[in-house]
């Protein structure tokens, strides 16, 4: 069965990190994505077997040479019969290709046009260079993160992709059913560091209240300062992570590491956090992860192993939900979220640049003699 975004095409403009995340979910929920490859090798073919690209997943590909005119009147003629697009570049850049939003809307007045960037289309470092670490450090997010020493950067997993690609897919879905009822189209700007300063609402929150302390990091409940909420090493130099706030979850907890009946500080005494978190240290070195598992996981303790990548698809909770599939040999998320009727599903794995050029642009109405002259110029197809 089709998924709830069957029938529509988006044109994707190649790029990395958030861009193809957002495709990847726009393609996993059955819209038809077309991504526009280079014609030449790039950074971009960072794997040399695509199928380890994840986010390339979902879509096919045409290779186009941006850089010329003829290959700019080539995307505008895959736009025109577009429900949306999303493009990866720096303010500016789209439009001195000659695929700016003005021209697309002119070409396609119901388009959805997604702009992606780090700093936004406007401000003073809107044309900087920067990666996801720079734009959640000027959030406040890298600031929160991270030990007492300094901040860590938590992958690149707050700004390109939660800050960022869901951020631009969540702006395209609501782009399209607004143009659905207008008949227009529009520019969706997602900036990461907007995006990102979205996620921290609740940590805004609690700095405004005052339940916060931003001058020391892990001195507060959710950034490890609590020795509820936490991670510990167990005996065969593995970790498990408890989230104990609740406090009848927190009771839980004590009885299972044998502490209940013990006189013990205040469960919200920050004062003797770091004495209690020494005290879990040490009885949580006492088991091994698995034996862990078994006194505490699926208990209200809000218990979970600290699994590798490597592990995570083979646990049985993963397992039960299908929650990675296999991709030519390859064990990878599936597709979220899950819809009852109409049903999500990977298309397919990343395709190889430009693999399917001829296929697309006869789709597009080109014919087989535009083709062949637009592939003997060099304008379309891997080079």
């Amino acid at each position: 069965m089709a998924g709830p975004l069957s029938g529509l095409t988006i044109v994707e403009l190649a790029g990395i990190g958030p861009g193809p995340m957002c495709s990847m979910m726009l393609g996993d929920m059955g819209a038809n994505v077309i991504r526009v490859d280079r014609t030449k090798a790039h950074v971009m073919d960072r794997f040399a077997d695509p199928k380890f690209a994840v986010h390339n997943r979902s879509r096919r590909s045409v290779s186009v040479d941006l850089q010329r005119k003829e290959g700019i009147d080539v995307v505008l003629r895959l736009i025109a019969k577009a429900d949306g697009m999303t493009e990866p570049f720096r303010p500016g850049v789209a439009e001195r290709l000659g695929v700016g939003p003005d021209v697309c809307l002119q070409h396609n007045p119901k388009l959805v046009y997604g702009r992606m960037t780090g700093w936004g289309q406007e401000g003073p470092l809107a044309k900087a260079a920067g990666h996801d670490i720079n734009y959640i450090a000027l959030t406040g997010a890298l600031h929160a993160i991270g030990t007492k020493e300094k901040p860590v950067p938590p992958l690149n997993l707050v700004g390109d992709f939660g800050g960022g690609g869901m951020l631009l897919a969540f702006g395209m879905v609501c782009g399209l059913l607004e143009a659905q009822k207008s008949g227009k189209g529009q520019v969706v700007d997602a900036a990461m560091v907007d995006g990102t300063a979205l996620l921290l609402g609740g940590i805004y929150g609690m700095v405004g209240a005052g339940l916060w302390n931003e001058a020391e990091r892990e001195s507060n409940t959710l950034d490890g300062g609590a020795h509820f909420y936490g991670t510990y090493e167990t005996r065969d130099g593995k970790f498990v992570c408890i989230g104990s706030i609740e406090p009848q979850f927190y009771a839980l907890l004590l009885e299972k590491t044998g502490l209940k009946g013990e006189t013990l500080p205040a469960q919200t005494d920050r004062k003797a956090w770091a004495q209690l978190k020494s005290r879990m240290a040490a009885i949580f070195k006492t088991k091994t992860r698995d034996e862990w598992c078994a006194i505490m996981e699926g208990s209200d303790v809000c218990f979970a192993p600290v699994l590798s990548v490597s592990e995570a698809p083979h646990h049985a909770h993963a397992k039960a939900r299908n929650a990675y599939v296999d991709v030519l040999g390859f064990a990878q998320p599936a597709a979220a979220p899950r819809f009852s009727r109409t049903k999500e599903g990977i298309q397919g794995p990343a395709a190889k640049r430009g693999q399917h050029t001829d296929e697309i642009l006869g789709e597009s109405g080109f014919s087989a003699k535009e083709i062949g002259d637009l592939k003997a110029a060099g304008i379309v197809g891997p080079q």
